[in-house]
């Protein structure tokens, strides 16, 4: 059989829609400076679909820093994998502060986040070892699990109960095989803006041995009283053992860092595929993060910025009726019924008549029958764009309930 004819009869949950979505609600091109407002289609939108959480990716300081380290190092240097002859004193600097901002003794920067979380999994568990993990893990940590070869346990999404029964089996058979077992969560789901419970879990350890690991890329500049993570919210950062979180969010950069004790982060410097075999984090990369966390670090303006436009936002929206779920983080999904035609129709409409550029998420991201437009507030938005949101959304919402909408069929864009 030709390899590639399963792709002109499967192209995917997602990839099926590809002829009428590509480019408008896939794919799109949001073009102009990184800011609340850019172009998309020739037009200007209000924009709510980009992870810049505390307004830094034009920022004029990194700006600034980003420039001249570009000038003074290049977009090359170093050449090589950290290991062989990419190793400098500015890699090693940034490590050292994320691992002081973030409380623990060592930390070790990764290329890219996705990338980064799977060989992290990789490098951790053995055939042995058992991991258990919350079924609204994000994909990173999936795919990561797809390379252990031993055993896993999913527990759903924040069920304490089912997560101490998981353990009860896990603890079971890491004991019969001579192993140990990982608790995988996430600090802030990037999804619906809800908290993993990390204050439970770690009062699971009174009872079990278990290692804990968060994905905190949503969770690093945004919660707890300085911006160091969801753990520092929850003050538990002693509890959890092995810290991550990407530089793809309030960083606005490119890159990411694990962190833990130092004989862990040494463990995974020499055992991590995707570090030891990959160039390392160019150095205008390095410097700019180093701004960019000095700026998260010298007090909360931005961060206090942000948090004035999620929480005018989310009771706005709220008190127009709309649900938002169980979100306690910048992120603010707003939850409609429906499939795809209400969601073609939604977007649509937000987008050509009130310039507003939102995110879509449908199944199979979230269950059949539900439509998630997804806002990320950010410290660069006004009162002004939060009062114009709200009146927008209340418009689309009158306009479903009015059937005005002609849901025959989903709106088709040839691009």
């Amino acid at each position: 059989m030709d390899l590639f004819k399963k792709f002109e009869e499967n192209l995917g949950p997602l990839g099926q829609y590809m002829d009428d979505a590509h480019g408008y609600f896939s794919f799109p091109k949001l073009k102009g400076e990184i800011a609340p407002r850019m172009e998309f289609m020739g037009k200007e939108m209000l924009n709510w679909s980009i992870n810049n959480y505390l307004g830094l990716a034009n920022h004029p300081e990194v700006r600034e820093a980003d420039a001249k380290a570009a000038k003074d190092w290049g977009l090359a240097y170093p050449m090589g994998a950290r290991m062989m002859s990419g190793h400098t004193d500015y890699h090693e600097q940034l490590e050292a502060e994320l691992a002081a901002f973030v409380n623990r003794p060592a930390a070790y920067l990764l290329n890219f986040g996705y990338q980064g979380m799977v060989s992290i999994i990789q490098a951790l568990v053995s055939r042995r070892d058992v991991i258990v993990y919350d079924s609204e893990a994000h994909a990173c940590i999936l795919d990561g699990m797809q390379l252990h070869f031993g055993k896993r346990f999913v527990y759903p999404h924040n069920d304490m109960e089912k997560l101490e029964k998981q353990l009860q089996r896990a603890t079971k058979l890491a004991d019969e095989n001579g192993g140990g077992v990982l608790v995988i969560t996430e600090g802030v789901y990037g999804m619906a803006g809800d908290l993993g419970k990390l204050d439970e879990i770690v009062r699971l350890k009174e009872k079990y041995e278990f290692k804990l690991f968060i994905d905190d890329a949503h969770g690093f500049g945004t919660m707890g009283p300085t911006g160091a993570g969801t753990d520092e919210h929850f003050g538990v950062q002693d509890q959890v053992d092995i810290y991550f979180a990407t530089f793809a969010k309030s960083m606005a950069g490119i890159g990411a860092f694990v962190a833990g004790e130092e004989k862990l982060i040494k463990y995974l410097m020499y055992n991590m595929r995707s570090q030891v075999f990959a160039k390392s984090l160019p150095m205008a990369m390095v410097i700019g993060a180093l701004k960019r966390l000095d700026m998260i670090r010298r007090d909360n303006v931005q961060k206090d910025k942000l948090w004035k436009i999620v929480n005018a936002l989310q009771s706005g929206l709220r008190a127009q009726g709309f649900d938002l779920g169980k979100t306690k983080s910048p992120v603010t999904p707003v939850y409609f019924s429906g499939g795809l035609p209400e969601a073609t129709h939604i977007i649509y409409d937000l987008r050509e008549n009130y310039r507003l550029f939102t995110s879509i998420v449908v199944y199979p991201v979230v269950p059949k029958g539900v439509i998630m437009i997804r806002l990320i507030p950010t410290a660069a938005h006004t009162m002004e764009d939060v009062e114009y949101t709200v009146n927008a959304f209340a418009e689309v919402k009158r306009k479903l309930k009015n059937n005005e909408y002609d849901l025959s069929q989903m709106v088709k864009m040839t691009v």
